[in-house]
Parts: structure tokens; C-alpha cells; sequence
């Protein structure tokens, strides 16, 4: 008995060591990786299979391994005399990056600055497939309140963001978007018809407006324009969210306002090319 007891707790030993090394492995691996892609960076400058194993202390066999998967997988590249160099795909994450930094600095200052000079809240919403995404909001000072706010995902059809974010593409599919997405909203008054939802997405889109009021909230409105990217697409919007009846009082007044800062984010950004 003690003998089967001593062996198992052995054999639990020696797999928990297993496991640990395994993860020692992996994490190692990545680690490797990471010291190849810093050690380029570092140097600016292509380099050769041996000059980088010595320079991060790693047996030449395995550099060589890390290389090979890393050129297969476009984040490095080997260039004619055989020397690494970063990658393409590195680039493109970098872009990306710097882009998202970008955007969201430069439409997040305009969101605070829209929201000063029209006394309402403002929001800054993207589109997560089928359906509405707020991604950054400034409360307004008045009293009045949004139910939306920061991380809220509605259907497309409850929103004039909505319609704006799926405007720029081709009409068969923003029918289909809307016939996959479109909800009954919570007061009923939001159209649910796709063909009818794509018509009113393709004229909002070009007149760079959207209003919605009642359509997800009682005494609700939305007013928005789109932020469209050097192509032309809508990858966000700007929203001013007040009261149904100030729309009513001064349409003119926060339309003007909404479209102005949507322009502004595109020229900062150097998309008005479109």
C-alpha cells in the first residue's frame, strides 16, 4: 500500500513537473522570440542568425528555429543576403496602433469640446458587427441623464449612430445587416424593416446626419454624424444625446455643431480626402 501511495505521489511529482517545464517552455519560447524582435529594433539595422544569438545569449540552434517560424509568419523577413530585418506584419500592427491612439485622442478631445459648447452629452460610438457600440461618452451638465453609457451594445435600427456606422456599404449589405440585427426597441418605435432600415442608412450616411428621437428611450434624442476614414468608410460616429424636445427648439443649432466636430475629427486625422 505505502509502496502504490509513494508511486503515485511520484508519478503526480514528476507530471506537475512536466507541466511546469512545459510552461517554462512555452513562456521561454516567447521570451526568445520577443529578444530577437527587441534586439533588431534596438539596432535598426538587419543581422544575421549568429551575431543575434550571441547578442541575446541563446544557442544558435534554437535562434535559428525561432527565425524560421517567425519568417514563416511574416513578423520577420530574410532579405537576399540572408540577414532578418522586422517583418511586414509587425508594421501593420504597429499601425494599427498608432492609428487607435491617434483617433481616440484627437475624437475625445472633440467629444469634450462639443460637449462644452452645446451644454449636452456627447458620445463617441463604433460598431461591433449587428449592433452599436459606445465607446466614449461626456456627460453634459445638466441634469438630465442617458441610459447609454460607456460599453453599452444596442442594435443597429435603435440608433442614429446606428444607421451612419453601416451607410457607407453597399446597399445588398446593409439589408442584410439590418434583416440578421434589427430589433424591436424598448418603446416600440424603432423601424424593424430592413430594406426600409438600409433606404434611411444610405441617405443619413450622405448627408453626413442622423436623427433619432423616441426610438430606444422616451423622450430620448440623437443627433450624429459620421467619422469616416480616408476610404470613405464610417469607422465611428459623434453624437449629441439630449432631450427629445430641445431637438424640437434648436435642430439647426446642434446639427450644425455635431457635423462641424465630425468634420474636425476627419481633417485632424487627414482623412477629408473622400
Amino acid at each position: 500500500m505505502d509502496a502504490k501511495v509513494s508511486q503515485t505521489a511520484s508519478e503526480k511529482a514528476t507530471g506537475a513537473e512536466d507541466g511546469t517545464a512545459q510552461r517554462r517552455s512555452r513562456v521561454s519560447g516567447i521570451d526568445r522570440a520577443l529578444q530577437v524582435i527587441d534586439y533588431l529594433y534596438e539596432t535598426g539595422e538587419p543581422a544575421g542568425a549568429y551575431a543575434i544569438a550571441k547578442a541575446v545569449k541563446a544557442p544558435l540552434s534554437t535562434i535559428y528555429v525561432i527565425i524560421d517560424d517567425l519568417v514563416e509568419k511574416n513578423m520577420l523577413a530574410r532579405n537576399a543576403d540572408g540577414l532578418i530585418w522586422l517583418g511586414a506584419r509587425l508594421y501593420h500592427y504597429g499601425l494599427a496602433y498608432a492609428r487607435s491612439l491617434d483617433f481616440m485622442s484627437v475624437a475625445t478631445q472633440e467629444m469634450h469640446d462639443l460637449c462644452r459648447e452645446a451644454g449636452e452629452t456627447v458620445q463617441l460610438c463604433g460598431r461591433d458587427d449587428e449592433h452599436m457600440l459606445v465607446i466614449a461618452m461626456a456627460e453634459g451638465p445638466s441634469h438630465f441623464r442617458v441610459a447609454s453609457r460607456v460599453g453599452t451594445r444596442v442594435p443597429l435600427n435603435w440608433t442614429a449612430s446606428g444607421r451612419l456606422l453601416v451607410g457607407h456599404l453597399p446597399e445588398a449589405e446593409r439589408i442584410e445587416l439590418f434583416r440578421r440585427g434589427a430589433r424591436k426597441s424598448p418603446t416600440g418605435r424603432a423601424t424593424i424593416d430592413a430594406a426600409e432600415l438600409s433606404v434611411a442608412a444610405g441617405k443619413a450616411f450622405s448627408e453626413r446626419l442622423s436623427i433619432q428621437a423616441g426610438e430606444s428611450d422616451y423622450a430620448v434624442a440623437c443627433i450624429a454624424s459620421p467619422i469616416c476614414d480616408r476610404n470613405g468608410d464610417c469607422v465611428a460616429t459623434i453624437s449629441i444625446v439630449l432631450p427629445e424636445q430641445k431637438v424640437v427648439a434648436d435642430e439647426i443649432g446642434y446639427t450644425e455643431r455635431v457635423r462641424a466636430s465630425a468634420d474636425r475629427i476627419e481633417t485632424l486625422m487627414g482623412w477629408r480626402n473622400h
